[in-house]
């Protein structure tokens, strides 16, 4: 499944979509950068409330397809920017981690 068709799917809602044909393969759930930044996968949708410019750039270091930020945080317009300089896909969902992982859980 597409970045993309991820997103149509279950309403997330585009951020910063530099890459939408990217596949998902997988998801990781964390908060710790540096504990992600060892853990998680490419091509995983990384879900995390995190929405500091750091987050952009263990993104763009682990290669993950998709930043999936929830519980409604919202990133500042210069955050998107540099994720969209740096080729890294953002979303947005109300939902908590929980409920927004256990949407993903047959797509990836």
């Amino acid at each position: 499944m597409t970045v993309k068709e991820l997103l149509d799917r279950h309403g997330f809602t585009a951020l910063s979509l530099p890459d939408p044909d990217r596949e998902v393969s997988g998801c990781y759930i964390g908060d710790l950068l540096s504990w992600v930044m060892g853990r998680a996968g490419s091509d995983n949708v990384w879900l995390t409330i995190m929405t500091n410019i750091n987050t952009v750039a263990v993104a763009s270091l682990t290669d993950v397809a998709l930043v999936l930020l929830t519980e409604n945080v919202q990133p500042e317009p210069e955050i998107l920017a540099a994720a969209k300089a740096k080729g890294v896909n953002v979303a947005s969902t109300e939902k908590p981690t929980f409920e927004a992982a256990v949407l993903l859980r047959d797509d990836v």
